[in-house]
């Protein structure tokens, strides 16, 4: 079952100064199914963090439809948007965004303390996340106190706690060392074995490598998209660095 519908998204910006006019997407389809692990690559001015802010209710196409769970995002009331982001979708980003005068607990729970939860029910949704995730011993510290792998550990509690319908990951990986996006693509792995749904944003093939699903974007669309089937993870990381090299030498779109 199709979690998420993209429909012949297109996006065009006018400059401020000159009024040009700049097409960003110009015609994005595809789909994701409920439970799926998803990666989107592609070279820089692709079109990627385009398509990611709009999949984020963060800006809107100028024509097309984003449909999340049979809602279309596009015609949500801005009033409504911010609601709708929060009970329906989660984030990851690469810079964690973590409020450095709370605690690793209350960062947890922000999004639940602006839907107005109960502070028991907030308690016993962190307990198995934090276990899942290993972060137990660090829910009293601040950020600053904590390792870049912990931070992003404390960003996918906080992403997962409200039981988003999609979780959207911008360059998880970008800002870990080795060791910590290893840890970091093993969760995802893990979360996303027990019925997560994962769209993640990545320059990262390592990254990539983990996902069920690639898809390529260039020049505003998909360009390609490899599935897993039963590859390895260097199996399916050989595909991709292929596939880069392929867009990056021009070649032409698949039909």
């Amino acid at each position: 079952m199709d979690i998420l519908d993209v429909r012949k998204v297109k996006k065009i910006y006018t400059t401020r100064f000159g009024g040009n006019k700049v097409t960003a997407l110009t015609d994005v389809n595809f789909s994701v199914e409920e439970g799926e692990y998803v990666a989107i690559m592609g070279e820089s001015g692709a079109g990627k963090t385009t398509l990611l802010n709009i999949l984020a209710s963060l800006d809107k196409p100028t024509s097309g439809e984003v449909v999340l769970d049979g809602k279309d995002m596009v015609t949500i009331k801005e009033k409504e948007i911010a609601a709708f982001r929060r009970d329906n979708l989660g984030f990851v980003f690469q810079d964690f965004n973590l409020l450095d005068t709370f605690s690793i607990k209350d960062n947890i729970f922000l999004p639940l303390v602006l839907a107005g939860k109960h502070y028991d029910e907030m308690y016993r949704k962190l307990q198995p996340i934090a276990n899942k995730l290993g972060i137990e011993d660090i829910l009293a510290k601040y950020p600053y106190e904590i390792s870049g792998g912990q931070k992003q550990r404390a960003a996918v509690a906080r992403a997962l706690i409200t039981n988003p319908k999609i979780l959207l990951a911008d360059e998880p990986t970008g800002a870990l060392d080795s060791k910590a996006s290893g840890q970091l693509l093993k969760i995802f792995k893990e979360v996303n074995k027990s019925g997560q749904t994962i769209l993640m944003v990545t320059h990262s093939i390592r990254a990539a490598s983990h996902a069920g699903r690639v898809l390529f974007i260039k020049d505003g669309e998909v360009f390609h998209q490899l599935y897993r089937g039963n590859a390895t993870n260097d199996e399916l990381y050989q595909k991709i660095s292929d596939t880069l090299t392929l867009i990056s030498a021009g070649g032409d779109k698949d039909e």
